[in-house]
């Protein structure tokens, strides 16, 4: 069964991506960052164990965008906040299992993905946790249905980011794994 591994992204638009590190260092800067940051996690991640996607955001002109690489497939993430758009993602993928990290963890390697992968053959849910509260990977094994109410009622870009996610899960049996930083402020750089 094909393994999925998404990568959330947005344009790099001044103004329009990573907000909260563009008040410190500035609009420009923070969008030439992140632009940066994302190529050079996709030479770092791509592996023949899995197939990597980028869920895009805005929809459509992530779709044509020539800022991120041709060969990769795109999927829109779609409206809504990010539980809604990691939802859907996870619901629209083809079967088999699928991790879904953000593009502003410089410190992912193959060998976390390929860790939290393994760990969905024995659970039916992972996540890497953030020393903020939040996460920097989700995974389903998607053997039986998404549940309905995932990632529901979650404090996004707080410290109860995965605790609430958690508590979407009901009763699916969860595995964490390695524990990353990502990239909201200057200080985290």
């Amino acid at each position: 069964m094909t393994r999925w591994l998404v990568v959330m992204v947005k344009q790099p638009r001044p103004g329009r991506v990573k907000t909260r590190l563009a008040r410190a260092i500035g609009p420009v800067a923070a969008a030439w960052w992140f632009r940066h940051q994302v190529r050079r996690l996709l030479l770092r991640l791509g592996d023949p164990r899995w197939r990597l996607v980028l869920a895009v955001s805005p929809d459509t002109d992530g779709l044509r965008s020539r800022v991120w690489p041709a060969h990769l497939p795109r999927i829109p993430q779609g409206a809504g906040d990010l539980g809604d758009r990691m939802a859907r993602v996870f619901r629209s993928l083809p079967p088999g299992p699928v991790c879904i990290v953000g593009a502003d963890i410089p410190g992912i390697t193959k060998g976390h993905v390929d860790r939290a992968f393994r760990a969905l053959g024995r659970s039916d849910a992972v996540f890497g946790p953030a020393p903020d509260g939040g996460y920097w990977l989700v995974g389903l094994k998607r053997t039986r249905s998404v549940p309905a109410g995932l990632f529901a009622g979650v404090r996004w870009s707080t410290e109860h980011a995965l605790a609430d996610s958690l508590g979407s899960l009901g009763a699916m049996s969860v595995t964490l794994v390695d524990s990353l930083a990502d990239v909201d402020e200057a200080s985290d750089l």
